[in-house]
């Protein structure tokens, strides 16, 4: 499951490395604020981001007591 986790993490940084890239490759003074407005503006990457959320969520706060 560790292995799991680590490529799933993997998988996350490589996309984000790509979408900055294509979103620069557009916009050469692209701000992150920009990046992020750009990358949410896509229905399937804003389900994507609380997907990814949740996981964290649930895999690193489920257990937690307070």
């Amino acid at each position: 499951m560790t292995l799991l986790s680590v490529a799933a993490f993997g998988l996350c940084a490589a996309l984000l490395v790509l979408a900055t890239w294509r979103i620069r490759r557009a916009d050469a003074e692209a701000t992150t604020t920009a990046l992020f407005d750009r990358l949410l503006d896509d229905r399937s990457v804003r389900i994507a981001v609380i997907v990814v959320w949740w996981w964290l969520g649930w895999h690193f706060l489920a257990g937690t007591t307070l």
